[in-house]
């Protein structure tokens, strides 16, 4: 019984973790002058999936961003790590970003 409470406690936690991971995108949106195309690249350089809402038909580089939000965080939990013994380790496989522009 112990080591279920154990393991729940775990996971509830790693479960936080990945919910405070989600408002990693904002912080991470790059800031200062620019257009949309290269704060989509920085974007994509951090290894975010950038979905763009655009409003108008003006190229992206010549297009504000008007918001960056964020999107669904996929991860996995397992045990396999190298060096994490027989604890849970949790991975972050995709993340995904929202880019507005206009």
């Amino acid at each position: 019984m112990k080591k279920l409470g154990l393991a729940t406690a775990t996971i509830a936690g790693a479960a936080a973790a990945a919910v405070i991971g989600l408002a990693a995108p904002a912080a991470a949106a790059p800031t200062g002058p620019g257009n949309a195309q290269q704060t989509i690249n920085e974007l994509q350089a951090q290894g975010y999936t950038v979905i763009v809402n655009r409003t108008g038909t003006a190229p992206l580089d010549q297009a504000t961003v008007v918001a960056v939000r964020p999107g669904q965080t996929y991860s996995r939990m397992d045990t396999g790590v190298p060096g994490a013994g027989n604890d849970i380790h949790t991975t972050v496989t995709g993340k995904t970003v929202y880019v507005d522009v206009k």
